[in-house]
């Protein structure tokens, strides 16, 4: 990377070769058959304390794509993570929400995450996360805006 690449630039990109990093990590640990994407959802909603959600929102929540949501969904809904049934107020549209296995699978997937949180606890004083977080929820806030 060159000093004259935009400052923006410089850190989006560290942030995207951390993302690489941390999914690749992660990837590695989660029981078989879940994926990230499929995590995210389940994080997404709990996150969020559980509100239903269409799938129209969690592609626009994740930047990608209808038919890419869809098809993580109908993989989660027949392992019983997550609950789809049509919208009372839009007979075409579905809602979305977590179910207890769901929120069980999320639970076990932190707990087999613990590995690599623990080696980069090794690596990253408590101080410097404190530091990080809320820029990275400022900068995400920020960005999130940009959207609108």
């Amino acid at each position: 990377m060159s000093i004259k690449d935009p400052l923006a630039f410089q850190v989006f990109n560290e942030i995207g070769i951390i993302n690489q990093l941390t999914s690749a990590a992660f990837a590695a640990v989660l029981p078989k058959g879940m994926t990230i994407a499929q995590f995210t959802v389940l994080n997404h909603f709990v996150r969020l304390g559980h509100e239903e959600r269409s799938p129209a929102q969690l592609a626009s929540a994740f930047q990608i794509t209808r038919p890419t949501v869809t098809s993580t969904l109908a993989r989660m809904e027949k392992a019983g993570l997550v609950a789809i049934r049509p919208d009372p107020e839009d007979g075409r549209a579905k809602l979305v929400s977590v179910t207890a296995a769901g929120e069980k699978m999320r639970e076990l997937c932190l707990q087999r995450l613990a590995g690599p949180l623990a080696d980069a606890d090794a690596v990253l004083s408590r101080e410097t996360l404190a530091q990080l977080l809320p820029l990275l929820q400022d900068v995400r806030a920020k960005l999130d805006r940009l959207r609108d």
